[in-house]
């Protein structure tokens, strides 16, 4: 019987069943895989096609001819070390980056390019020229003067150009200023040969030659940084420091890294209070030359201003001593010693400054307030006698005469000196002052007028001899001989001055100003106009100057002591405060000023605070005892005021605007 199998038992045909989701999940990932490396080949392949060609050293070559050519050093610089990258042994490559590298005003690696340009075949006969340039960069006079001695007849006015900075360097500037006008004459078109010229005669102390010079570069080369950066400075000397900075931002614009623009950029920001901008400045100097002192100085400074004495320390450290035998760096250090009352530190430190600039109020300045707090009265004097026999001493600089004089036990010579102190902002007078010229002149005269320090010696002879009309005509030659020098025209007008012509004393001022337009000297224009009764002139004149110098602390006080005598007392208070916050609580004159503008302002409690203040400062000065009084008086407080005017009155009997106070209360 055949073996039946009942349905349950029978086997079944096994269906094939699709898993549509396992499929299809698998075959994605293969699409996926696939599709990721089709496109990691098509990466490639655009990254092939996007890739920068392998560098062409011939036509990094020309990018940096053209870049040198446009005034921006730091791309020639570059663009030179591509095609040496590309071609190491191409040795003009070598030469074109040592042009870079001296124009950026590193001479150290400028001349091992042109050891590795001879190396590379580079005759060496065509290099003496830049050679020379490399080793007057890094302080060798004598050797740039024997290498461009060397140079071709083809090179031969680079040559030249570089021997005559090599000799200003050592101070002969008259052989400088000859060889560059040879120059000149030859190739009146040459803007370095009319850049360099400036550059000498600014440092001599002819601005009128370096402006006139400074403009000719300017016109032939005005892509070329250099002569921008001259420009500048130029401009900053003779109309101030918001003038100055457009063009040393042309420069930038040329090349955003050029040391030497960012580094006057950046100084001149700070002058004019624009903090920010100079800290900016001083980052992009550092990434342009790394470590560098100018830079690092600035910062210090900016440290200093803000009161972090510490960080200020560091960054002058950082400088490596590079700069610190120059004025900046010693007046900042031994500030610091002052600020954190290491007073016989400070004095050692600025007894270098004043060593270097005898001539230099601000050095004497310091230097004797930190013999006085150091407990060196007589050597306060020592230092400080110089500037009290001028009749435009500051305020703060009679005061710290005044205590010295206390601390010999001279205390009627110190009452003396308060109530010069005290009578407001003094400006050059009757008295010869000639020590700014002498020092501008020392600087670097032009040996055709003599030797400057014999001619004013002269000139100040014939003044104490009472022989003025000799002073005058002897001052008038030493014009004549070098019109462009301002030191010469103060010298001049300060004659004038002596002899009571203020109008005619005015006239060498505004010349004067008009090739540098400083602080001394819109002091003495100001004073002279003002004398000759040209007081719309004179109020001009300071304007003009606080538009191009706002931080300006004697143009400030100035202004508010002005404000105060034409009764314009919200002005004089705003003004006045400012100048209070930056100079503190201890300048009597402001303190009487700010009395006596409160006072006209009916605001008696503020005014007897500050009148309060002066007097205690300056207790032997009428003008404080008047202040104090007049502000007493706006307060209701009538019979103190009386007390403080009748002691006013007996301090300076003949002073009718003072006893006009004392009627007033009756």
């Amino acid at each position: 019987m055949p073996d039946v199998r009942y349905p349950m038992l029978r086997r079944r045909k096994r269906r094939r069943r699709l898993n549509l989701p396992a499929m299809l999940g698998g075959q994605r990932l293969r699409v996926l895989a696939i599709g990721a490396a089709c496109l990691f080949v098509v990466g490639i392949g655009i990254a092939l096609a996007l890739r920068p060609p392998p560098p062409d050293a011939r036509r990094s070559l020309v990018d940096s001819l053209t870049t040198l050519d446009a005034g921006n050093y730091s791309a020639a610089r570059t663009n030179a070390q591509a095609a040496i990258s590309a071609s190491p042994k191409l040795a003009i490559a070598h030469a074109v980056l040592a042009r870079a590298y001296l124009e950026l005003g590193d001479g150290l690696a400028a001349e091992a390019e042109l050891a590795r340009a001879v190396e590379s075949g580079l005759s060496a006969d065509r290099l003496h020229q830049l050679k020379a340039h490399a080793r007057l960069l890094q302080g060798d006079p004598d050797g740039a003067i024997d290498e461009a001695a060397e140079a071709q007849p083809r090179y031969a006015g680079y040559a030249a150009r570089i021997q005559a900075r090599a000799l200003a360097s050592q101070g002969d500037v008259v052989a400088a200023r000859a060889i560059l006008q040879r120059v000149l004459d030859r190739a009146p078109g040459d803007a370095a040969g009319w850049t360099d010229l400036g550059r000498i005669q600014l440092t001599a102390g002819d601005v009128g030659g370096a402006s006139i010079a400074a403009a000719r570069a300017v016109a032939l080369a005005p892509r070329e940084p250099a002569a921008l950066t001259l420009q500048g400075e130029v401009i900053r000397s003779q109309y101030g420091l918001i003038a100055a900075l457009p063009w040393f931002e042309a420069a930038l614009r040329r090349d955003a890294y050029y040391h030497p623009a960012l580094i006057e950029y950046a100084a001149t920001l700070g002058e004019a209070g624009r903090n920010a901008d100079m800290l900016a400045a001083t980052r992009s100097a550092l990434q342009a030359r790394p470590g560098s002192p100018q830079a690092l100085y600035l910062q210090a400074v900016l440290a200093a201003r803000a009161g972090r004495i510490d960080l200020a320390r560091s960054l002058l450290r950082a400088t490596g001593g590079a700069i610190d035998g120059l004025p900046g760096p010693l007046l900042l250090a031994g500030s610091l010693d002052f600020a954190e009352r290491k007073f016989e530190q400070a004095a050692t430190i600025w007894r270098r400054l004043v060593a270097g600039q005898p001539l230099s109020i601000v050095a004497r300045r310091l230097l004797g307030a930190a013999l006085l707090r150091s407990g060196d009265p007589r050597g306060a004097l020592d230092i400080l006698r110089p500037i009290e026999l001028r009749s435009d001493a500051d305020s703060y600089s009679l005061t710290v005469i005044a205590r010295a004089f206390e601390g010999v036990g001279n205390r009627m010579r110190a009452a003396q000196v308060l109530d010069r102190a005290a009578a407001g902002p003094v400006v050059p007078a009757t008295v010869f002052a000639t020590d700014d010229a002498v020092g501008a002149l020392q600087a670097g005269a032009d040996k055709a007028i003599g030797d400057p320090t014999f001619v004013l010696g002269v000139i100040r002879g014939l003044l104490a001899s009472g022989d003025i009309a000799g002073a005058i005509a002897r001052a008038q030659t030493l014009v004549a001989a070098s019109p462009g020098a301002p030191a010469a025209q103060l010298a001049l007008g300060d004659v004038l001055v002596a002899a009571g012509r203020y109008g005619e004393a005015a006239q060498p001022y505004a010349r004067a100003a008009d090739l540098s337009f400083d602080e001394p000297t819109m002091l003495r224009l100001v004073d002279a106009l003002g004398r000759a009764g040209r007081g719309e002139d004179a109020a001009a004149s300071l304007a003009l100057y606080l538009s191009q110098n706002p931080q300006s602390l004697a143009g400030q006080r100035l202004l508010g002591h002005w404000q105060v005598a034409s009764g314009d007392w919200d002005r004089a208070i705003e003004t006045l405060e400012g100048v209070r916050r930056r100079v503190g609580n201890r300048d009597g004159g402001v303190l009487i000023d700010l009395a006596q503008a409160y006072a006209g302002s009916d605001d008696g409690p503020i005014a007897v605070r500050y009148g309060r203040a002066a007097y205690a400062l300056l207790p032997m000065s009428a003008a404080a005892a008047d202040a104090y009084g007049i502000a007493m008086a706006a307060n209701g407080e009538i019979a103190g005021a009386r007390q403080l005017l009748v002691k006013a009155t007996q301090l300076a009997p003949g002073n009718v605007s003072i006893a006009g106070h004392l009627r007033q209360l009756d």
